[in-house]
């Protein structure tokens, strides 16, 4: 069966949703290159095929990882996710920090009801308060962030 070529737009949305495999030329398995199902852009269809390959065919890691354009770190990172989450362990996470680690919900309280007092404070004197109070360094930015979010939330 011949291969079917892959569309641009459907690269662009791969790419928007975070699963283009950017090394598709690097795969090499026969199943993606004689059958028109699979699609080498596809990065979970990639891993899934990987994981099969290695533990229902019984492929070496080092072999797999070339043939489906990855490495072998790859592989065994994949597999973790795999293990623990299952297919979904296969979508790709969302990179960086996933929200604020210093300011607590007990500090936004703090902030939000120090704001609600006094509009008119500045965020420097908002900055002095949360270390005075809780002993930790903030961003006036990050204050101001969580001000504006609350200022969103009340106005729904």
């Amino acid at each position: 069966m011949a291969k079917s070529k892959t569309t641009k737009a459907k690269v662009e949305r791969l790419q928007e949703q975070g699963v283009l495999h950017r090394r598709a030329e690097d795969v090499t398995d026969e199943l993606f290159r004689d059958c028109d199902f699979l699609d080498p852009h596809d990065l979970l269809q990639v891993k899934y095929e990987m994981l099969r390959r290695v533990r229902i065919d019984r492929c070496s890691v080092s072999t797999a990882a070339q043939t489906f354009g990855l490495s072998r770190v790859s592989y065994y990172e994949i597999h973790t996710a795999w293990e623990r989450d299952g297919l979904a362990g296969l979508l790709p996470k969302k990179r960086g920090p996933h929200g604020g680690h210093k300011l607590t919900d007990e500090i936004v309280l703090y902030l939000v009801a120090q704001h609600t007092a006094n509009p008119s404070l500045k965020l420097e004197t908002l900055v002095e308060r949360v270390k005075a109070q809780f002993n930790i360094d903030v961003h006036p930015r990050s204050i101001d962030r969580v001000l504006q979010r609350g200022k969103k939330n009340s106005a729904r």
